[in-house]
């Protein structure tokens, strides 16, 4: 089940299940996700789609949750990355193995601040969208770091900042410095399992 907050209604392409999307319903995937009472289930591409594209697309401002309970294992992170596409930035976080952690998603005041330690984290820009998996490491079992690069600047027209809050007690947590807390929308790949987060320009 997603739980979509804010002050509208929330959009019903805010969370995409490409899976479900991309062949007949049901096929390579676990269900299609839910959407608000009487509004058609949004469409995807499976595949990241090239930097020049456009998106149509409403989002959302609120919160995005998505619940998966009977996940095997740790989801372990293998990578990150971020790039600008035609009308929105993208930051793709993806995962070894063939099932994706819980996840969470919305807007947080200053200051950011580390789960461990308390110290406060800078960040870039005027809006910070924190993205917090649960059932999830970015490390391997020896302690070493699956992502190696947890601090960067993209300085894209939206993301500025990206950094890693948390890696502890299986929930790994990322929060995004962004130019401005503009709508977004999530969408769910695989092969590789992949957490793809659009944000408008």
């Amino acid at each position: 089940m997603i739980i979509a907050l804010g002050c509208s209604p929330a959009p019903a392409d805010n969370t995409l299940n490409a899976n479900a999307i991309d062949g007949p319903a049901g096929e390579g995937s676990s269900g299609p996700l839910t959407s608000e009472p009487g509004t058609p289930t949004p469409t995807a591409t499976r595949t990241e789609p090239p930097a020049e594209d456009f998106a149509d697309f409403e989002g959302t401002a609120g919160i995005t949750e998505k619940k998966y309970p009977n996940i095997k294992g740790i989801a372990r992170m293998s990578e990150v990355r971020s790039a600008r596409h035609g009308n929105y930035d993208r930051v793709v976080f993806e995962f070894s193995g063939n099932e994706m952690p819980t996840y969470h998603l919305e807007y947080i005041d200053r200051p950011v601040r580390a789960c461990g330690s308390g110290d406060v984290v800078p960040l870039a820009g005027d809006g910070w969208l924190e993205v917090r998996f649960s059932d999830a490491q970015a490390h391997t079992p020896e302690g070493e770091p699956t992502v190696k690069d947890r601090s960067r600047s993209p300085n894209l027209p939206i993301v500025k900042d990206l950094k890693i809050t948390c890696d502890f007690e299986s929930e790994v947590t990322w929060v995004m410095g962004v130019a401005l807390p503009n709508r977004y929308r999530v969408i769910e790949l695989k092969d590789p399992v992949r957490l793809a987060v659009d944000i408008k320009h």
